[in-house]
């Protein structure tokens, strides 16, 4: 094992020493000098540094030296002839410190750059230095692939003590942003005991050595301390090396067994041969190394050298070297920079509960930290109370809520320093959010003691200065910084002072609790639900035991109001009861009675039902609900009040109703509220009465029932037949009973039921007063029996049945089509008009109904087509000129059929006329001539419409209407003008909508000389549209035609359209939209409120658009009195009165309309002015 390096001579620590202080070894023979391991010469790594770069340095820093609390900078400039954008510089202190992020008050960095010499000037001012800022600095710049460096010193000169060795790395901070002191490099630090503390600088260890002399269970403390990742790798190669190595014939001195060398460090590998001619070869890995930048070879006589340049991790591996057939291997380990505490922890006090973070940061991202307690060491387990959060270069130890006995001593470890504060955890001071309150406790009721103090501790219960513990009877709660205690049943001796004592503070919280016997009400010897019973008439004297201290003061009432002490129903109080007393009880004094006793401890009160017997009250009148020959039945109410006793029967007496006498016709209780009187006369009118009896008496009688006639049924209908039969009905006649009786006869009910079964059916559930019944709804085929019963006050009679079963099918009927009148000739009708035709038909059973059109079948798509069994409709909603056509109808029942034709003409207004021509003028005359239009609208041309117009103002007249020839002459013109004629064609739905114009203008000449006409030029009309006019906000009445009218102009003639609401209105038959000479109008045909809204007029033509808008409101008017200053609208007079006309007509006798505001719907409108 070779020995360590030391830490002064490591080219990764500083820059390596000038050639002149380098000292040679081995008698000063420079080639025969013998480097320490890891490091290479200093003049040849120089040179092959220099060999990497491209000089980019005009002017380089040059070192410098300066007392404490003096000024120096240093420049470098770089040309920028060949550069096309700023070179990237940077500043360093030792070989990591970048100085970019320490710029503050005592270093600034500055920049600039001259336009005529294209040099980059940068400069770094050191402001007031210390002797801590001595040491190497140096300046790196880089562009694109060029790169150069420059190291320079700094020496800081002392008048007094010279200064201390300090480790550089560890010992750099900058002061916080925003401070006086921000970006000052403060070394300061190291005298505080809480900051990092400084190791005394020794020569690096090797750690083989050490891992080779360590007992194995101190090789995980060896790794992190020294900052090894890979213990397990090197253990495995520690293993390999201590295998006994055989002595070489090719080699004269090998290679030693391992290499330490730091990351970014250069390593030396040195062999020795016996033979200076075998060949050579170096391998990493198994893999040949090739001479580059990173590996150089170098032959010293006998000696073969390898120099590895820059050192990573991926150089962290076991290398060979072979010499024939023989090799030497040996292990390189590259180590990394130690992990240095750049913040140390800070000492902290806290309180209780709170959560503590103890902070620091280290040189390097997510490092491994070890934190320690009083010097145990803490780990990250999810069970713990201590949680470790790492944030890039800051670590930090989290309490989330801390106890007194987290008060400790803390530490931090990394491989390259430590640093460790004290935590100081203290109570807060105590303060009484809520105290006890003296309570004064009912005997028995729960007695509640709360209290919430400002800390969550624990605490103990006193009462008369004597510890409380919990137990089944005393509860003690402690939620968070609330306490209670709690006894759910308290008794006389829970009486006392209570206290309230949290643990480790000084301090009580004191209350007193006072028990309390409310007074009580003794109702033992009262009966169910505190009822007492009274026969009316008697005395009452109802005594209630009381108890309670003080004595209670004892109150009666009933309902809202009180009892006294004196009158028929009073109260009467004694020290240990209280009586109530009613004389002469009535029936009236039934109900509750309340008495109540209040103290200063509470109140009692009770309920006493007291309850007054008597004969109960008289039934309602009975009802007479079923009559026979001789007897009836009967049935009544029981009474409203039953006296306060039940009911135990009733007597019922009856009496005919010209008679005085009632006659008793049980002698002993009916139990039921239903009799049935018997042995009465049939024809002879009676009336019946109910007594009710209960434990006291008998009840007055009731009122006597409505006068009935014992009757008899009628004999049974006489001569059922059947009248007619259906797939589905039966048809029934028959003839009346031939005794009715005295009772009438009220109906019939018919009744059936299908052969084979016994099941008979009511066909009709409601009485039937005629003699004839149709039963429906029967499944064709079947057999079914009838009969009819005849139906009076009596009930019903015996059924007469029809003597045979009945077979339910339909016999045939040919089928007959019953065309109307108006449709046996041309049906014509409008485009856009409803065709709705109705063809009655008859035929049995089951007519099936066809229609064709010209011999095709009709598209349902366009024609509608329902058929019934009795007739069929053809529907067109909106005829067109395409439905016009030979409509067939066919009727078909089974073989039979039967046919009609519908000749159906759907007439428009005509096509214009195809060619007007000008056949002839003279004097003051034109002939004009025309051909019929190639479209008569499906409908003979009637005749013609000839219109002129002046060829200046172009505005046309109607000369001759209704003219039926093909040619005309027009008379009477005016001498001098220049016409143009057209012509409309016309039939019964109209004018056509075009004209056809002459293609000439017809000039009436002048006799004599003719005028020339001079020549202007045509006048530009064109104009965006304007609304001259605009619309007006308006209100509507409910159910009552609106109109909004605005006038507009434009050229060409603006399109209009209305909005409501932004929303475009479009084929709505409840608007009409008009436009008349630029006059707009939008008609809202009985509006409701749903049409009120913002509406808006659009003119919009070739050259803009144009928009105005109103709101309109529609109100409903309601019957009813009519306010001050509304119209009354009168109907039947055909003058108009208005505020100041006065009225003939008596105001009495007006008849109001419900709607005043509606002017368009009353003839006669008058305002009252009141």
């Amino acid at each position: 094992m070779p020995e360590p390096t030391k830490k002064d001579e490591t080219e990764n620590e500083s820059a390596p020493p000038p050639p002149e202080q380098t000292t040679p070894q081995e008698g000063g023979n420079e080639k025969g000098k013998v480097w320490s391991l890891g490091e290479g010469a200093p003049e040849e790594s120089e040179k092959r540094d220099d060999s990497q770069r491209s000089t980019l340095f005009v002017e380089k820093p040059q070192s410098g030296t300066v007392s404490v609390g003096g000024n120096i900078t240093f420049i470098a400039k770089v040309e920028a002839k060949d550069l096309l954008r700023k070179p990237n510089v940077k500043w360093f202190k030792g070989k990591w410190m970048d100085l970019a992020s320490k710029a503050g008050k005592h270093l600034q960095l500055k920049e600039s750059f001259e336009r005529h010499t294209k040099i980059h000037t940068f400069e770094m001012h050191i402001i007031k230095a210390k002797e801590n800022y001595a040491g190497n600095y140096r300046c790196e710049v880089s562009y694109k692939d060029k790169f150069d460096s420059c190291s320079f010193d700094l020496e800081v000169t002392e008048s007094s003590q010279a200064a201390q060795s300090i480790d550089i790395r560890s010992a750099f901070k900058r002061s916080g942003e925003g401070q006086e002191d921000a970006g000052e490099l403060d070394f300061s630090g190291l005298l505080k005991r809480r900051e990092v503390k400084q190791q005394e600088e020794e020569p690096e260890v090797d750690v083989w050595d050490l891992l080779k002399n360590a007992n194995p269970s101190e090789y995980e403390k060896i790794a992190f301390q020294y900052g090894i990742t890979d213990l397990r790798g090197m253990l495995k190669r520690l293993k390999r090396m201590r295998r006994e190595v055989k002595k070489s014939a090719a080699f004269a001195k090998g290679l030693d067994p391992a290499y330490q060398v730091d990351k970014g460090g250069k390593v030396r590998f040195m062999v020795e041969l016996a033979d200076p001619t075998v060949e050579l070869k170096w391998y990493k890995n198994g893999q040949e190394i090739r001479p580059s930048a990173k590996y150089i070879f170098e032959h010293k006589g006998n000696q073969r050298i390898l120099f590895i340049n820059n050192c990573s991790m991926t150089d962290d591996a076991r290398y060979y070297v072979t010499a024939g057939d023989e090799k030497c291997s040996t292990e390189l380990f590259v180590r990394d920079p130690p992990i240095l505490v750049t913040k140390g922890l800070e000492d902290t006090t806290s309180y209780v509960g709170e959560r503590v973070e103890l902070s620091c940061e280290v040189s390097e991202d997510d490092a491994n930290v070890k934190w320690f307690r009083n010097g145990v060491e803490l780990t990250n387990d999810p069970k713990s109370r201590y949680r470790i959060k790492v944030e890039g270069k800051k670590h930090t130890l989290i309490i989330e809520e801390a106890a007194k006995n987290d008060t400790a001593t803390y530490s931090v470890m990394t491989t390259g320093g430590q640093s460790e504060a004290k935590l100081a955890v203290d109570l807060r001071p105590l303060k009484i959010s809520l105290a006890l309150e003296d309570q004064t406790v009912r005997l028995g009721q729960e007695i509640h003691l709360k209290c919430e103090i400002s800390e969550n501790v624990e605490g103990k219960w006193y009462k008369n200065g004597q510890l409380i513990e919990a137990s089944d009877r005393v509860k003690l709660y402690h939620k968070g910084r609330i306490h209670r205690f709690v006894i759910p049943a308290s008794a006389v001796d829970d009486e006392g002072e209570y206290m309230f004592v949290p643990d480790a503070y000084n301090i009580n919280i004191p209350c007193k609790v006072h028990i309390v016997d409310p007074p009580k009400l003794h109702l033992d010897g009262l009966g169910e639900n505190n009822t007492v019973t009274v026969v009316a008439g008697s005395k009452l004297r109802l005594e209630i035991p009381i108890t309670g201290e003080p004595t209670p003061k004892v109150v009666w009432s009933r309902g809202d109001k009180g009892i006294t002490d004196s009158g028929r129903i009073r109260a009467e109080t004694y020290p240990d009861s209280s009586c109530l007393v009613i004389d002469t009880a009535e029936r009236e004094d039934s109900g509750p009675f309340r008495i109540t006793l209040k103290n200063e401890a509470g109140e009692d009160t009770a309920l006493i039902n007291i309850k007054v017997v008597d004969v109960p009250d008289p039934p309602q009148a009975p009802n007479v609900t079923e009559v026979g020959e001789d007897w009836c039945i009967m049935t009544w109410e029981p009474p409203a009040n039953d006296g306060g006793s039940p009911i135990l029967g009733y007597f019922i007496e009856r009496k005919k109703k010209q008679s005085s006498r009632w006659m008793r016709l049980n002698f002993e209780l009916c139990k039921e509220t239903t009799f049935e009187p018997k042995k009465m006369i049939e024809g002879v009118a009676y009336e019946v009465r109910v007594f009710a009896v209960n434990a006291i008496g008998m009840s007055k009688p009731s009122m006597p029932s409505k006068s009935f006639v014992p009757l008899a049924v009628t004999s049974p209908p006489t001569l059922l037949a059947v009248d007619g039969v259906t797939d589905t009905s039966v048809t029934m006649k028959w003839r009346p009973p031939d005794q009715i009786g005295a009772a009438g006869l009220d109906g019939y009910v018919v009744e059936y039921c299908f052969e084979g079964t016994e099941e008979w059916i009511v066909a009709n559930p409601e009485l039937t007063d005629k003699t004839k019944f149709t039963i429906n709804g029967l499944p064709t085929g079947s057999k079914i029996l009838v009969r009819v019963k005849a139906v009076n006050a009596a009930g019903e009679s015996e059924p007469r049945y029809h003597p045979q079963p009945i077979l339910v099918k339909e016999v045939i009927e040919p089928p007959k089509i019953r065309l109307p009148r108006h449709l046996k000739q041309t049906y014509t009708r409008r485009v856009g008009e409803t065709v709705n035709l109705v063809i009655p038909f008859q035929g049995r059973p089951r007519a099936k109904v066809s229609w064709q059109k010209n011999g095709s079948p009709i598209d349902k798509n366009e024609i509608n087509i329902r058929n019934t069994e009795n007739d069929t409709i053809i529907f067109i909603r909106k005829a067109e000129r395409g439905h016009s056509g030979e409509y067939d109808m066919k009727v078909e029942v089974e073989n039979l059929v039967d046919k009609a034709t519908i000749d159906i003409q759907i007439v428009d207004r005509p096509g214009p006329p195809e060619i007007v021509t000008i056949e002839d003028v003279w004097g003051e005359n034109v002939n004009l001539s025309w051909k019929p239009p190639k479209d008569d609208g499906n409908a003979a041309i009637t005749g013609y419409t000839i219109q002129k117009a002046d060829k200046k103002s172009m505005e046309w007249f109607t000369v001759i209407e209704h003219y039926h020839r093909t040619s005309a002459t027009i008379n009477e013109l005016i001498i001098g003008n220049e016409y143009y004629f057209r012509v409309f064609a016309e039939n019964m739905c109209g004018l056509s909508e075009d004209a056809t114009m002459t293609k000439e203008s017809a000039l009436i000449a002048k006799d004599g000389k003719v005028y020339k006409y001079p020549v202007y030029d045509d006048f530009d009309f064109s104009e965006r549209p304007l609304f001259t006019q605009p619309l007006v906000n308006t209100f509507a009445i409910a159910g009552y035609n609106a109109t909004l009218n605005c006038s507009v102009r434009g050229n060409p003639k603006p399109k209009i359209t209305w909005l409501k609401n932004k929303v475009l209105i479009m084929n709505d038959p409840r608007y009409r939209m008009f436009s008349n000479q630029g006059v707009c109008t939008l008609e809202i045909r009985k509006p409701s409120p749903y049409d009120g809204g913002t509406y808006t007029c659009r003119a919009v033509n070739e050259l803009g658009e144009a928009e105005v808008e109103c709101k309109l409101e529609v109100k409903v008017i309601y019957h009813g009195v009519i306010n001050p200053g509304e119209p009354i609208c009168l109907a039947g007079n055909n003058q108009v009165y208005n505020a100041h006309t006065p009225l003939d007509i008596p105001f009495h006798s007006l008849p109001l309309f419900p709607h005043a505001n509606a002017f368009s719907a009353c003839k006669v409108c008058i305002y009252f002015l009141f």
